[in-house]
């Protein structure tokens, strides 16, 4: 068999769907793509969507179908990435069961595989990025809403039903916001893009004053978790005590996970990262006085090094080395 030089690989979010093509050995990006999608749509309307960017990848980037390995995809939520459905996702409105794989490889001949978006976020940072030569890492993204991955001893963790590291689930906040899940108080509800400007939200519907309310016209559905950061930086008042809750509360979570994880290394992740120290210095004021000392002082919290390209190659790479394997699913 001829040997194919390009994998694809596919970062489907709550809000952007990203596509890229790698050439192996080194894996360099060779071609890219990025389409929104939104979360209320029906499940056959997203798969279509991703089918149409795939194809306008082979159309517009000159690498042929022919010369291509498989595709990779990195879906939100629990599925079953043997059987290549999608069983359910808190980012989709409309969105059980979905069988991804089957439904493509109708329609593009090639090789699919699925697994959680943060575990492939995990492949590529664990590789390529901030966890290169690390065996015991927890990636953290912190995006539409909080996802987690965690390799322990060099090993990525499934779970019995492949939903390990489930840390934005954590229960939190007694009657708290209820979640998608089915449950309420979740770390996500908070320490979320989303989760943040509900916070900000809820402090000016409270009589709070804040320049981001002349930014927004007083349209708080325009409110964005960029612009509660660049109030942080005008020394906006609301802006600082909602940045500073969601960093403690997220040190709080970060806590739960050194104690039961102990890993060297917690990557930050997700558009939220981007806050930087703005959300992390909370963040780690409270991991330094609650975390049990000993594996607090072996950690170290750093940020993502790939950005949000991270899942697009963690998603390559994941599918390559199912292929490896003589997994042709």
């Amino acid at each position: 068999m001829q040997e194919k030089h390009c994998s694809i690989g596919v970062d489907l979010g709550g809000t952007n769907l990203k596509i890229a093509v790698y050439r192996k050995p080194d894996y360099t990006k060779i071609y890219e793509r990025r389409a929104p999608v939104q979360s209320d749509d029906a499940w056959e309307y997203i798969l279509e969507r991703i089918h149409a960017e795939i194809t306008n990848v082979f159309d517009f980037s000159g690498i042929p179908l022919a010369d291509t390995a498989c595709i990779g995809m990195g879906i939100p939520g629990l599925l079953d990435s043997s059987a290549g459905v999608s069983l359910f996702s808190p980012n989709f409105a409309h969105w059980k069961n979905v069988p991804i794989v089957s439904w493509l490889q109708e329609r593009i001949p090639l090789p699919v595989f699925i697994d959680n978006d943060v575990r492939v976020n995990l492949y590529g940072e664990w590789l390529y990025g901030a966890g290169k030569g690390k065996q015991n890492i927890v990636l953290i993204t912190l995006g539409t809403g909080l996802g987690a991955a965690v390799i322990a001893d060099g090993h990525v963790l499934c779970g019995a039903t492949a939903s390990a590291g489930e840390i934005g689930h954590m229960h939190m906040v007694h009657d708290g916001r209820p979640c998608s899940c089915g449950s309420s108080g979740c770390l996500g509800r908070y320490v979320s893009a989303r989760g943040m400007v509900r916070t900000f939200k809820e402090k000016l519907a409270a009589g709070q004053s804040s320049v981001v309310a002349q930014w927004v016209q007083g349209d708080p559905e325009k409110i964005t978790a960029l612009m509660i950061s660049q109030a942080y930086d005008l020394h906006d008042a609301a802006a600082e005590s909602t940045m500073c809750e969601t960093g403690e509360l997220l040190g709080w979570g970060l806590v739960n996970v050194i104690n039961l994880y102990n890993p060297e290394l917690i990557i930050i992740g997700g558009g939220m990262a981007a806050a930087g120290e703005r959300l992390l210095g909370p963040a780690r004021s409270i991991v330094a006085a609650h975390a049990l000392a000993i594996p607090r002082e072996r950690c170290r919290i750093v940020l993502a090094a790939l950005g949000d390209a991270a899942g697009m190659l963690g998603a390559a790479l994941y599918a390559d080395w199912r292929l490896s394997h003589g997994i042709t699913q």
